[in-house]
């Protein structure tokens, strides 16, 4: 299978050196310069992938990620010149996958690709659709979970957080494994974000955030959902 990637920069010659390595590495590959044309060709092409640059004029790539995830999925990596914590988290909170700092060598940009498509293409290889862990059920392809089949609202990284965890339910999950399959391989700062995003979860998940029942704490090692 020959994955497709949409590659979003307003900096030409690196969209070009970048899509023509990308290329090579047997990816299908298409781009554009601007938010307004990185929509059009979302819709139209349904890439596999989004690697998508922060700092545009006129559309940025806040909005153009926030416009996707209103309707779809599909991973984001974003592209940027900032390393600022706050920067980082706010693209998780909107539902970014991973996140690359300029400059960076196009073999890591490489890694990153495979290692965010082998991720998220693990559904389609096997994993089972539902999960479930007591009245609590988490629908991995529809990205919807469900308690008593009432849904409940999370954001796309409180659910890649949940869905990392009911695919091991009642196994222990360490904090560097739950780190890894959330926010990928850019791991600063990781462990205040996993705790935050822990209590946000419980808050939605438990009926006293303050004494969970659902999703437990491994004293020393991680967290476990129970079955």
């Amino acid at each position: 299978m020959t994955f497709k990637l949409l590659v979003v920069d307003d900096d030409r010659t690196l969209l070009r050196f970048l899509g023509e390595y990308l290329e090579r590495e047997r990816y299908d590959v298409i781009t554009a310069d601007r938010g307004s044309k990185a929509l059009r060709l979302f819709f139209q092409e349904k890439p596999d992938l989004v690697i998508l640059d922060v700092m545009m004029p006129g559309m940025d790539g806040w909005e153009v990620c926030a416009r996707i995830r209103e309707m779809a999925s599909t991973p984001i990596i974003f592209l940027t010149a900032k390393t600022a914590e706050t920067d980082k988290l706010r693209g998780f909170r909107l539902g970014v996958d991973d996140y690359i700092t300029k400059p960076f060598s196009l073999p890591e940009m490489a890694a990153r690709v495979s290692a965010v498509l082998a991720r998220t293409d693990s559904i389609r290889l096997g994993e089972p659709m539902v999960c479930h862990a007591g009245d609590l059920a988490v629908d991995l392809r529809k990205r919807q979970v469900q308690i008593n089949e009432r849904l409940i609202d999370l954001t796309p990284t409180e659910f890649r957080l949940l869905a990392a965890l009911a695919k091991r339910t009642g196994e222990a999950v360490s904090q560097t494994e739950l780190i890894e399959d959330v926010w990928g391989t850019d791991r600063r700062g990781g462990g205040n974000a996993l705790r935050r995003y822990i209590a946000m979860l419980r808050e939605k998940i438990e009926s006293d955030a303050t004494q969970p029942v659902r999703l437990v704490t491994v004293r020393g090692y991680g967290y476990r959902l129970e079955s």
